[in-house]
């Protein structure tokens, strides 16, 4: 026998008659656990406890808290529903536990049942459990909705509206004496279909195939269709009433035929413990070794961050367009994509994660494109491990979910990276419940991702698949693999974890337990305010660079020159080092040691950013472990030979050289003549284009001409840097309303309190008696007399208001001073000192006591 559940102090008869009286029983904390579980009962907060139960019945927020019930619990819900209303504790537990009993459901069904009281889905006592009445047509069979039990409707709901005389026949063939009446009738059929005796011998005497029908029928759904002339077995039991009609063509097994079949049981399955989370076949690389794990984590992590600076290097000066409807074009992200080595997946990802962060925004300009935020070049003067720590914070608390990129939203449309479609509520949720799943693993243990998702669909069924078989959740699994979008967000989790460095080889790291701050989590009941969650997230950001910042390698200050015009850095640069490289050199390839290539054109970009020669030839010598390359000198100096040897300035432009051979030769070229120039004088030509163009169209031909001002210097061009103006991140899109803390709590539970008192405190007869639920009335001078003598001896009364907006409501007073036209009272339904005027009080009745 389980022990019984907690709330069974109601039990008898004498027990509460409705939610609004069960709630009315309990103390402060259990109406402040009520609302902290359900918070949308808050918004806005009810008047008293009869509006908290008749909010707490509405569909919505039934619908919202079985959403969020274990699969166990959920599973009570639903047997109740079939359970007769109201139905003792012993019927709900043999509903669960069957003919044979269950041990571990009789252990964890008492607090099923105590998580459904607390949660105001059910009431009454341990002899008179209730479903709220949304709560049973939600789960309860019907003909249009089966219920997830597979049961069908009782024998006295499929025989409403059978005739007399067929049901009489139906006695006679199942051997019962015939009735007088349909009641009795239906009632003899009922004792005879739950009584295992005879039940069992009624379907002994029935042909094998009539069985092989109701095999077919017990576990659900419990209709079938039938001819006009139905089979053998069919009409056997039809008879008999083991089949009853739904419709012309449709008939169904009744619920309490199908409990016998079934040996008392309302579920096939029965789950009263979560799955385990298995570690995974392939852990035994990393049992044991959590270095390994951390080190790989760390490895992954450093990547992220050159992921993100290459990809807002890449968007510097500015990056695509923002699509009419928002988002990014399939073509810019397929350029993104390339620019990142990666496919148009991941690139989605890194987008998403750059604009979670706040590094990333749209500029807002009247032709919209993205860029950097001024945040950005911030994020860039952090250390490593806090940059890193910045990003997967934003990952952990968005909402924004990047593996729905490609597809379509419930109208059709494709959704697009960096759209407006993206936000989804339980992604904060489920990404995090992921990670604390990881977590009870021993360090160093990677989990069978299949055991991840099967534990997600254990503990949130309904948003789940929708179904409550967990053999069918399992084949469809198995065949297609998750469909349902917490399942499809654990998956991306898994995944974005291990590229952004949370998890290393499937495992979580050390400075991912950090982030997730188990170590340091505060105590059970602890409500937190928003500030000292926000408090809270900065010190796990920091706890988290601490463990992350002695595994991610050192900065270096030196390159490895090559005669072959390359240059490797093997590991990370320091970033005054890295920035003038980039400049001088371009990316050849990445990995554990970065390859640059010296060209004309890439040494000519330096030398347009305003560095010498000799500026080059030093920094080369300063930051390099070999010696300086003699190919790459001479590169440095040809290049700087004739580099500015050419001058451009404004005609619409010009060309001047002291070379007016080199001035013919450009004449002669026949890829000048899209340039338009003639020559002025033997050392200046001049264009009808530009000076930009004129500039870009010689350096095509191969030339190496500078710019020039009006004054005749060379002018030193720079990388444009395009910022969007200061951008906060988006705000994570909430699931449902805030969590209240204690502070609200308590405020809500005591206004409550006095606006029930006010509502249902025993009031002395008022001269007009109220009608109909009306307010009080009494007259002008009557209601004065009143107040004053309340406010003579201090008693507290009970009046009918009226405020300006002609809203009414009733209150519980005690008036303090009455002058003026005015009364000033302290309300106990607002719990404040509040002054009334007078010829807004409707009528005024005395307490039948002072209890007040």
């Amino acid at each position: 026998m389980g022990t019984m559940p907690e709330g069974s102090s109601t039990a008898g008869r004498g027990g509460p008659r409705t939610l609004a009286e069960a709630l009315r029983t309990r103390a402060d904390e259990e109406l402040a656990a009520l609302l902290r579980a359900r918070p949308d009962l808050l918004t806005p907060v009810p008047g008293d406890l009869t509006q908290l139960a008749t909010r707490a019945g509405t569909r919505a927020s039934v619908v919202r808290a079985l959403e969020r019930l274990d699969r166990f619990t959920l599973q009570s819900a639903e047997a109740l529903a079939v359970a007769p209303d109201p139905a003792p504790y012993e019927i709900l537990r043999g509903l669960l536990t069957g003919d044979e009993g269950d041990p571990a459901v009789e252990a964890a069904l008492p607090h099923a049942v105590d998580v459904l009281r607390r949660q105001a889905i059910i009431w009454g006592g341990e002899d008179r459990l209730r479903l709220v009445r949304t709560a049973r047509e939600l789960l309860a069979p019907s003909p249009t909705r089966p219920s997830p039990t597979g049961l069908g409707p009782t024998v006295a709901e499929a025989t409403a509206g059978m005739s007399p005389t067929r049901l009489q026949e139906i006695l006679a063939a199942a051997g019962l004496p015939t009735t007088h009446d349909p009641v009795s009738a239906v009632a003899a059929l009922v004792s005879l279909f739950t009584d295992r005796t005879r039940m069992a011998a009624l379907l002994d005497t029935a042909p094998p195939e009539a069985l092989t029908v109701l095999d077919r029928l017990v576990w659900g759904p419990p209709y079938g269709e039938v001819t006009a002339s139905p089979t053998p077995p069919v009409r056997w039991l039809r008879d008999r009433g083991l089949l009853l009609p739904a419709s012309p063509r449709t008939v169904v097994l009744p619920r309490e035929a199908a409990l016998h079949l079934r040996g008392g049981r309302a579920h096939r399955t029965v789950e009263p413990l979560p799955p385990e989370v298995r570690p995974a076949a392939t852990t035994s690389i990393t049992q044991g070794r959590p270095q390994v794990v951390d080190s790989t984590a760390a490895g992954q992590a450093f990547t992220a961050l050159s992921t993100v600076e290459d990809l807002l290097k890449d968007w510097h000066e500015g990056g695509p367009a923002v699509l009419r409807s928002g988002g990014l074009s399939v073509r810019d992200l397929k350029r993104t994509a390339a620019a990142l080595d990666t496919n148009e997946q991941m690139a989605g990802f890194w987008l998403e994660l750059t604009y979670a962060a706040g590094l990333l925004a749209s500029d807002g300009a009247a032709e919209e494109r993205y860029a950097p935020t001024p945040a950005y070049d911030d994020w860039l003067t952090l250390p490593a491990a806090e940059r890193w720590a910045r990003l997967a914070a934003a990952w952990l608390t968005a909402t924004r979910t990047a593996g729905l990129i490609g597809g379509q939203d419930t109208k059709g449309r494709t959704l697009s990276a960096l759209g407006p479609d993206l936000d989804r509520s339980a992604a904060t949720e489920v990404r995090r419940r992921v990670l604390d799943l990881l977590a009870t693993l021993p360090a160093g243990t990677a989990p069978d991702p299949e055991s991840v998702l099967a534990r997600l669909r254990w503990e949130r069924p309904l948003r789940g698949s929708g179904t409550a078989d967990p053999d069918a959740n399992a084949a469809r699994n198995a065949a297609v693999g998750p469909t349902d979008l917490r399942a499809r967000i654990a998956a991306w989790t898994l995944r974005e974890a291990e590229v952004l460095g949370i998890t290393g080889r499937g495992a979580l790291s050390a400075h991912g337990r950090a982030l997730l701050g188990h170590d340091t989590a505060p105590a059970a009941g602890t409500d937190e305010t928003g500030a000292a969650r926000h408090a809270r997230a900065e010190e796990l950001a920091a706890d988290a660079t601490a463990a992350l910042a002695p595994l991610l390698p050192e900065p270096l200050d030196h390159v490895l020159l090559q005669a072959d015009l390359t240059a490797v850095a093997p590991g990370p640069l320091q970033r005054p080092l890295a920035e003038t490289l980039s400049v001088l050199a371009d990316v050849e390839s990445k990995g554990g040691a970065t390859v640059y290539r010296f060209t004309p054109g890439s040494v000519r970009r330096a030398l347009d950013a305003g560095r010498s020669a000799s500026d080059l030839h030093t920094f080369l010598a300063t930051h390099s472990r070999t010696p300086v390359p003699q190919p790459l000198s001479y590169l440095i100096d040809d290049v700087a030979r004739r580099h500015g040897h050419l001058r451009i300035g404004a005609a619409s432009a010009y060309v001047r050289c002291d070379d007016d051979a080199l001035l013919g030769e450009i004449l002669a070229d026949k890829r000048s003549q899209g340039l338009r120039l003639r020559r002025l004088a033997p050392t200046v030509l001049a264009a009808q284009a530009d000076p930009a163009t004129l500039l870009d169209g010689l350096r095509t031909m191969g030339y190496a001409p500078a710019a020039e001002s009006a004054e005749g210097d060379v002018l030193i061009t720079r990388a444009h840097a395009r910022r969007t103006l200061p951008r906060t991140p988006p705000a994570p899109v909430p699931d449902g309303p805030p969590l209240p803390d204690a502070t609200l709590l308590g405020a809500a539970v005591k206004a409550i309190r006095a606006g029930d008192l006010a509502a249902t405190v025993e009031r002395k007869p008022a001269p007009e008696p109220a009608k109909n639920g009306e307010l009080p009335r009494t007259t002008a001078a009557e209601t004065l007399a009143t107040v004053q003598a309340a406010a003579m001896t201090g008693a507290a009364v009970w009046i009918g208001y009226v405020n300006a907006d002609g809203a009414a409501s009733q209150r519980v007073i005690a008036p303090v001073r009455v002058e003026g036209g005015f009364v000033t009272a302290y309300d106990h339904t607002a719990d404040e000192v509040r002054t009334y005027p007078l010829h807004r009080i409707t009528g005024v009745a005395e307490l039948a006591d002072d209890s007040a």
